[in-house]
């Protein structure tokens, strides 16, 4: 495993941090890979209780990498591979044994919005700043957010965020319902970690029982929502007009 995921554990937590600082932790082949690899090592080894997930530098995550688009949309089994790529991480973190706490900050956008949307706690610091992109894109969303997002903030609220892509922050984050815990930037990593810390102490059997029930039935259509919004990004991948905006916006960069 290369050093685009770092791991750490301490005090049977398991600290996964997605490290491409210099493209704000932007999703590509090779950080989705160790990142997968990474929580089935979380998940599977007794000792952990708990997962804190964070990013480096600036931000936690900006979405795809934008620069990579033309590689991840060359056809449709290399689209169709990369969307579940991404897929298969949101029921790692969703469905896995491992509570998951992420620490966000700076930009949560797009694939990094969901990774925050998935996590069993989100801690944000006041500084995060979030929004969908994909529609004016003309890409679709996925991490199972079309059945989660509407379940945390309600379907209008969600038709809103999805659709028109609108921004927000931190305490939005919190009054919608996303967020459980604002605090400083200074702080947000160390909060996050002190809550796992406080998970990984109590009854692992009880808790990751906890975990799979609520989620399995909070989440109901966790699983039609994936494969609906598979076949339907793998359909926007390939849509001439998505690489001509992908293309307008990468040259703004």
């Amino acid at each position: 495993m290369s050093n685009i995921i770092l791991t750490e554990t301490k005090n049977d937590v398991r600290i996964l941090t997605l490290n491409r600082p210099r493209r704000l932790n932007a999703l590509n082949e090779e950080l989705l890979g160790d990142f997968s690899s990474a929580l089935d090592d979380a998940n599977a080894d007794d000792r952990i209780g708990a997962i804190v997930l964070c990013g480096s530098g600036s931000s936690f995550c900006s979405g795809d990498d934008l620069k990579e688009f033309s590689n991840q949309s060359g056809d449709e089994e290399i689209a169709r591979a990369y969307i579940e790529s991404i897929q298969d991480i949101t029921r790692k973190i969703v469905l896995g044994r491992k509570v998951v706490v992420g620490a966000i900050h700076g930009w949560a956008v797009g694939g990094g919005l969901e990774w925050a949307i998935n996590c069993d706690f989100a801690v944000f610091a006041e500084n995060a700043r979030c929004f969908f992109p994909e529609s004016r894109w003309g890409m679709f969303p996925t991490g199972g957010v079309t059945t989660l997002l509407p379940r945390m903030v309600g379907l209008v609220k969600a038709r809103e965020l999805l659709m028109l892509g609108t921004e927000f922050g931190a305490s939005e984050a919190l009054e919608m319902g996303l967020a459980w815990k604002v605090v400083s930037a200074e702080e947000v990593f160390d909060v996050a970690r002190q809550l796992a810390e406080q998970i990984a102490a109590l009854p692992r059997t009880a808790i990751q029982e906890l975990k799979r029930t609520i989620n399995r039935v909070g989440a109901v259509c966790l699983e039609e929502a994936i494969q609906l919004e598979t076949e339907a990004t793998v359909r926007t991948f390939l849509d001439p007009e998505t690489a001509v905006r992908v293309g307008q916006f990468d040259k703004k960069q």
